[in-house]
């Protein structure tokens, strides 16, 4: 089946068009795109916006905009984002990193979706053409969202306050069996004074291990100091099962990487 693509200059325009039945925004398009390929019939037309603003990066007094639009490979090739470079390059191989967006990466189902973990890690706030949400907000509803997803927005952390990692089967582009973003802050004794530990894989969609950041605080990140947390680590999390791992495995192993992630 043919698909209509309509193109339209502005945001608004083309959340005026997304009004038709069977239309879907097109970023990136390796969500959609796959999905009308493998006969989804839900798909009846595309619609695209070429504002500018959306393929925008700024960085301005630590404060990090990223317009939807931005592709995965221009973070990993950014000068001043090679914080989160690992982050970016765990998506994919170069060809999917080339045309897979930041803000499809926010609808992506799990096991994928690994730069959204680390966006929640870093508390980001997603902009739509509706306003802006908190990620956790824009995440608990974005199956029923209509929205088209502008930007998102966060604050640089320190490059050693910010920890990610994947784990894969196959590296360096296979699908995740878990990803792990943390964003650290420590006081002066050098023990942790905030925590967010964001999951992938451990739900449909990334979410926080709460329980783990609250055990983290006031510890010193050695063995004793984190044993607590990794106790902790799945507690309220839902993992996946598909053919890569079983929710069983994922977490078995979740407690073991992010204790290689908090002590490296």
């Amino acid at each position: 089946m043919a698909l209509a693509l309509q193109t339209f200059p502005t945001v608004k325009d083309a959340n005026a068009a997304l009004k038709t039945a069977g239309t879907r925004y097109l970023g990136g398009g390796t969500l959609v795109v796959r999905a009308a390929n493998e006969g989804d019939v839900s798909v009846s037309g595309l619609v695209r916006s070429t504002d500018p603003t959306l393929s925008a990066i700024t960085v301005a007094d630590g404060k990090i905009r990223i317009g939807a639009s931005v592709t995965m490979a221009a973070i990993a090739r950014h000068p001043e984002l090679g914080t989160l470079a690992k982050a970016a390059r765990a998506v994919g191989g170069p060809a999917v990193r080339n045309m897979a967006s930041v803000g499809g990466n926010l609808f992506a189902p799990a096991p994928y979706g690994d730069f959204t973990v680390a966006l929640l890690a870093l508390d980001a706030t997603v902009g739509t053409d509706d306003g802006e949400l908190p990620i956790e907000t824009f995440l608990a509803g974005r199956d029923g969202s209509r929205a088209i997803v502008t930007s998102v927005g966060f604050t640089l952390p320190k490059a050693d306050g910010f920890r990610f990692l994947k784990v894969s089967r196959i590296k360096p582009k296979g699908v995740s069996v878990l990803s792990i973003a943390i964003v650290l802050e420590r006081a002066a004794d050098g023990t942790v004074s905030s925590a967010r530990i964001a999951l992938g894989c451990m739900a449909d969609r990334p979410v926080r291990a709460k329980a783990a950041e609250e055990a983290l605080e006031g510890k010193t990140l050695d063995q004793e100091g984190i044993a607590l947390a990794l106790a902790a680590a799945a507690e309220g999390t839902t993992p996946i099962t598909d053919p890569i791992a079983s929710a069983w495995y994922r977490a078995e192993v979740l407690p073991v990487h992010l204790g290689r992630l908090l002590l490296s």
